[in-house]
């Protein structure tokens, strides 16, 4: 018998293109993913694709079962929504808020998918840059903010892990640092820091790494824009951080060099803070399952929580 958690695990095997990614996706150890599969390729005696692959490469078994899902799944997904919009019984409004720019590139997608999905919601966006967007949302001005920054102090909030990133430097090709697989604090010591206009207690490059180790940059500059950043820091007029996957296009077209903020690299992960009241609505929880969807298959680099 052919499983809907066995199609899910294909699609997301797919989709991460390795056994360790599509485990963290799942929430399942690498032993229990493994046991899926092997239990499925018993059950049809031959395998589903070749292990050890490098890219992975499936089989005409795995293919077709492929197929069934990209055929089946979203059925489901739409049986489900659609029950779900009868419990409910409302439409609903979804007002929300964001602390970065560079989220628009998978937040646009993701909107326009929810749309067709639940036309009836009224959708509202605005960005967290020049007011405390949570806050906000503990009077109930906004229904989700999308936040590297969660606030413990603040009571009745949900934050709804998205996706942890790395935070990386992006800087000119021809600077000094560029060679190096990794700068400390001190190496930014005299270096103009290009940051989006938020306060810098809610930048994790103080936050996370220059205030803790005591660093001051020689410069603070703003800019609202990821693309007016990175010509910034293209151009030898500063360094900046920011999530690897919004640098992603910007390193293949070869504007700027990456690299990791410490050894180790500073990580960080992104939430949906909704109020926990609203946890319960069919609209809202089908927005973060598209959230978390849509990040996975159009973001490089991230990794689930």
């Amino acid at each position: 018998m052919i499983e809907l958690r066995h199609l899910r695990a294909l699609t997301t095997l797919r989709e991460t293109g390795s056994m360790v990614r599509a485990s963290e996706r799942l929430h399942l150890t690498q032993s229990a993913l493994s046991h899926l599969f092997r239990e499925l390729e018993d059950r049809h005696g031959q395998a589903l694709f070749v292990r050890k692959s490098r890219p992975l490469r499936f089989t005409s078994a795995g293919l077709r079962l492929l197929q069934l899902a990209d055929e089946i799944l979203p059925q489901v997904a739409l049986a489900q929504r659609d029950l779900a919009r009868l419990a409910s019984g409302q439409a609903g409004r979804l007002n929300i808020a964001i602390e970065c720019h560079s989220c628009y590139q998978w937040l646009m997608p993701t909107l326009d998918k929810y749309r067709d999905n639940w036309p009836e919601v009224e959708l509202d966006l605005s960005s967290g840059f020049h007011f405390a967007p949570l806050p906000a949302l503990v009077r109930g001005d906004l229904d989700l903010v999308v936040t590297s920054n969660p606030d413990p102090d603040l009571k009745g909030i949900h934050y709804q892990p998205l996706f942890r990133f790395e935070m990386v430097l992006a800087l000119s090709r021809r600077h000094p640092l560029a060679e190096k697989r990794w700068v400390s604090p001190e190496d930014l010591a005299g270096e103009i820091q290009i940051t989006y206009p938020v306060e810098r207690e809610r930048l994790d490059i103080f936050q996370h790494f220059l205030d803790p180790a005591g660093v001051e940059p020689a410069d603070v500059r703003t800019a609202e824009l990821t693309v007016m950043m990175v010509q910034l820091a293209a151009s030898g007029r500063g360094v900046c951080a920011l999530p690897n996957w919004a640098l992603h296009e910007y390193l293949q077209k070869g504007f700027v060099n990456q690299l990791r903020l410490g050894e180790q690299g500073l990580w960080s992960t992104l939430y949906a803070a909704v109020r926990e009241e609203m946890l319960t609505q069919a609209f809202i929880e089908d927005f973060l399952q598209t959230a978390r969807d849509t990040c996975f298959a159009t973001l490089n680099d991230i990794r689930a929580v």
